[in-house]
């Protein structure tokens, strides 16, 4: 692990997350030596040559994967999740948020998301027929990437500049 990326550690919510996601995570944090951490209920093996690339499998409980991350993510480190609830408990540790689809998720936006999010569930309880995400596309591929790139960056330079 190189100084620049001591502190800082990559956290992947593994379950659902596309595999063209995590191998732009992957190539970067290779790149930097910045530890990633695949938290899924199963076991979910990264190619070999990320050696940077840590699996770690919970149990089988709907929530497990997020408790974890939550629990072992600390102020500053990235994550990855779709999941809003997950996102929502990240934020406010500071963790840096992305959605796959390449949407950040911050102090300013996430309370707005999760009120949407509980609106829908509300709609659905009802009857109502909201229709789910779109297929995952090579415009959310490109839209992940620029965030990531954007945000990675922002967090090396920060730990660049504390030491």
């Amino acid at each position: 692990m190189t100084e620049d990326t001591k502190s800082l550690r990559i956290w992947i919510d593994a379950d659902a997350c596309p595999g063209e996601v995590k191998s732009i995570v992957f190539k970067a944090a290779h790149r930097q030596k910045t530890p990633v951490i695949l938290v899924a209920n199963c076991v979910i093996k990264a190619p070999p040559q990320y050696r940077n690339v840590e699996s770690v499998a919970v149990s089988q409980d709907a929530n497990a994967a997020d408790r974890y991350i939550v629990e072992h993510s600390i102020a500053g480190d990235l994550a990855i999740t779709a999941d809003l609830p997950l996102a929502g408990d990240l934020v406010a540790k500071q963790v840096i948020v992305i959605d796959p689809r390449g949407e950040e998720y911050n102090a300013d936006t996430i309370s707005s998301r999760l009120s949407m999010r509980d609106f829908m569930d509300d709609m659905r309880g009802a009857g109502m027929v909201t229709g789910g995400a779109a297929p995952y596309n090579n415009q959310n591929k490109h839209a992940f990437a620029s965030t990531f790139d954007r945000l990675y960056t922002r967090a090396l330079r920060r730990i660049a500049s504390k030491r």
